[in-house]
C-alpha cells in the first residue's frame, strides 16, 4: 500500500527580472556574469536539450508536461535527466501536478540571453 501524498510547493512571484549581464558589446563580462551566462548556454548546447526546450516553448498554452515533449528520440530517463539540467540552469521552470510535472520556459532567463547577444548598442 502506498503512503505517497501531494504536497503543494509556493508558487515563486517572479516579477520583473532584471538581465544579469550587460549587452556583449558593452565591455568584458565579468567572471561570475560569463559563469552565469555560460551555464545557459551550455545547457542549450546538446541537441536534445535544445530540443526539449523548443517543444516547451512552442507548445500551446506555454507549458508542457514531461509526457508532452518526451518524443526526442532518448529514453525517458534521459529526457527527464536533460529536463533537470534545463531547470537547474535557470531556463525551464516545473511544477508537479500529481504524477506529472509540467514545464515552462523562463522568459527573463530567455530574455536576459537575448539582450547579451544583443549587438545594437
Amino acid at each position: 500500500m502506498s503512503k505517497s501524498e501531494v504536497v503543494e510547493l509556493p508558487v515563486l512571484d517572479t516579477g520583473v527580472t532584471v538581465p544579469c549581464c550587460p549587452p556583449i558589446t558593452a565591455g568584458a563580462l565579468s567572471q561570475a556574469d560569463a559563469e552565469k551566462m555560460a551555464a545557459m548556454f551550455k545547457a542549450l548546447s546538446d541537441p536534445v536539450r535544445l530540443r526539449l526546450f523548443s517543444k516547451v516553448a512552442s507548445y500551446p498554452g506555454g507549458e508542457a508536461c514531461v509526457c508532452d515533449v518526451s518524443d526526442v528520440g532518448v529514453s525517458q530517463p534521459t529526457v527527464s535527466h536533460h529536463l533537470k539540467k534545463l531547470r537547474e540552469a535557470g531556463l525551464l521552470t516545473s511544477e508537479r501536478r500529481g504524477t506529472w510535472v509540467y514545464y515552462q520556459v523562463e522568459p527573463a532567463v530567455v530574455a536576459a540571453m537575448s539582450a547579451m547577444l544583443d549587438l545594437r548598442t
